[in-house]
């Protein structure tokens, strides 16, 4: 296999529409190590308030996408019910991510990972009709070679835990993609947002009056929930696109990287000392990413001129 050959597949099958998935995806990631970052940093400074964090996350979707919508003036393409119900699912998971990391590690979050694309590839052809050739099904594989090199660092790490990030429900993921991809992406963020605010005010208000009386509110604390929420909406927003354009396994396959991310967190936040295999299982991930994202046959790959 020459140069030329390699450069000629290259730039006839990994086109800008990849690229550009690819781009939005680590963007998604990037944001969502954000989210989880900025979480850990409002626990670490004492306060125990998940349910107020995610609140202020949906009133800025409910704001920015609320005020587009009315700027729109058109009507629901899907009925106010199911919108709350999604709302009520996203705030339980959220809920449940902020609250994981309490009780479990990153190495067991890790091994959760891959039972979550594996679900999505499963789920998504069974629900949603989904085909997966090969070569994607071959890309899959590799990014989840990746990740088990990420569980191999996160192993020789002691304690394992504190420094990754927390998934997202996987059949929250699955009715979002299925409401970007029938319907206008703009209802769907706002929606979510306009119910999980609604939810999460009746949730905070049986749940977290105490704890938001007992927390001292400083400057830090402040930035916290501000840095948590600015994230959520970038992360919301470009998880649209992911799952219009790609679909919830390539998302679930996208947030890999989010432990990396979370990496690069911990370099500039705490100086702290990072396995080299992190960054090599970076590369491995976004290497099985472009592969997953292209639309040629498992037997071209092999055919490239030797």
């Amino acid at each position: 296999m020459n140069c030329n050959a390699i450069n000629s597949w290259w730039r006839g099958h990994v086109t800008l529409r990849t690229l550009h998935l690819l781009s939005i995806g680590q963007l998604a990631s990037l944001t969502f190590a954000a989210t989880n970052f900025t979480s850990s940093f409002i626990a670490n400074l004492g306060v125990d308030a998940p349910v107020t964090q995610s609140a202020f996350s949906y009133f800025t979707l409910a704001l920015v996408y609320g005020g587009i919508l009315l700027y729109r003036r058109q009507r629901l393409q899907v009925s106010w019910y199911w919108y709350l119900l999604l709302g009520f699912v996203d705030l339980q998971g959220n809920f449940l991510a902020n609250k994981a990391y309490q009780f479990t590690s990153i190495t067991s979050v890790t091994l959760l990972d891959g039972c979550t694309i594996a679900w999505a590839l499963i789920l998504t052809r069974l629900l949603l009709g989904t085909r997966y050739s090969p070569l994607k099904l071959f890309g899959a594989g590799i990014c989840m070679l990746g990740l088990g090199l990420l569980l191999l660092s996160d192993a020789e790490v002691v304690g394992g835990g504190g420094g990754g990030v927390s998934r997202p429900i996987l059949g929250d993921i699955l009715v979002i993609e299925y409401f970007v991809k029938k319907n206008d992406r703009v209802e769907v963020v706002c929606m979510i947002g306009v119910y999980g605010l609604l939810v999460s005010s009746i949730q905070l208000s049986m749940l977290e009056l105490k704890s938001l009386e007992l927390v001292k509110w400083s400057t830090d604390i402040i930035l916290g929930f501000v840095g948590y929420a600015v994230s959520c909406f970038m992360f919301y927003t470009l998880a649209t696109f992911v799952l219009k354009l790609g679909g919830a396994a390539m998302f679930n396959l996208s947030l890999l990287t989010a432990d990396i991310w979370a990496v690069v967190f911990r370099i500039f936040f705490y100086q702290e000392q990072v396995d080299w295999l992190y960054f090599l299982a970076f590369a491995i991930v976004v290497f099985g990413l472009i592969i997953y994202s292209t639309n040629l046959t498992f037997y071209s790959l092999l055919l490239v001129e030797l």
